[in-house]
């Protein structure tokens, strides 16, 4: 079970302990993981540390702990912050709502409202994680459909089955089938028979090849299978666009 990991700031040693000791952290599936007790500290030590949720009192020495947030965000846009202060302040109450903190909570903590927020923070945190690594995936399968379209386009001549493809970019046939439809709107099939079908109308229209040799030299191994394929994708048989070349 993931393990959320947590940073703790503010200039009161006696607050720390008591944030640190008496809620259940463990509960939550978090785990302090530092303490800082200024907003420079806070800042080096969110790096060094990598936390997901910075708890933080905003009145702080050095930077308060609104800088710090806009400073934190700027490094991590994941990182979630709740401000737990004890000025009932609304303008600050607002900075801080306009920064995105999860939460602005007022000193005495009520650990049962806590909890609450602490569980908000870390279902915004999934759903963040779960966007970025949905876009992160999107560019990873557009990556991957150009490299198996550039290795049709030089392949296309060969045997290739989804069974082949499969092997060759480590994926499963029903993967690289969704791929397909989703980036081109067809199928791996349709598009292996499209860049053989323009091959070979090409061939048929500059070279003297017989129509049974164009149709090995662009992957069909029967002619019937060959001339099926043309008439059903082009409309037409071979012999017409034949025609077209003398």
């Amino acid at each position: 079970m993931t393990r959320y990991r947590v940073l703790l700031v503010d200039d009161e040693a006696i607050i720390l302990d008591g944030m640190t000791q008496l809620f259940d952290w463990n509960s939550h599936n978090c785990e302090i993981v530092g303490r800082a007790m200024d907003g420079i500290s806070a800042i080096s030590k969110a790096i060094s540390l990598h936390p997901d949720i910075v708890v933080m009192d905003i009145n702080i020495p050095f930077l308060n702990g609104l800088e710090v947030v806009k400073k934190l965000r700027a490094w991590n846009q994941l990182l979630r912050f709740i401000i737990v202060s004890g000025y009932d302040d609304f303008h600050y109450c607002q900075d801080a709502l306009r920064l995105s903190v999860d939460d602005y909570i007022l000193k005495p903590v009520d650990f049962s409202t806590f909890g609450k927020v602490v569980d908000a923070s870390i279902k915004a945190l999934e759903d963040m994680r779960l966007r970025a690594g949905h876009l992160r995936l999107q560019s990873e399968d557009r990556d991957r459909v150009r490299e198996m379209v550039c290795w049709i386009d030089q392949h296309y001549n060969e045997d290739i089955t989804l069974e082949k493809l499969s092997d060759k970019f480590h994926l499963c046939g029903s993967y690289i089938s969704k791929l397909f439809k989703a980036s081109l709107g067809t199928n791996y099939f349709s598009y292996l028979t499209h860049i053989r079908l323009n091959k070979a109308r090409q061939l048929l229209m500059t070279t003297d090849h017989s129509i049974s040799e164009i149709a090995e030299l662009t992957g069909y191994k029967d002619y019937r299978t060959f001339t099926r394929a043309y008439k059903l994708f082009m409309g037409r048989l071979p012999s017409s666009d034949r025609e077209l070349n003398k």
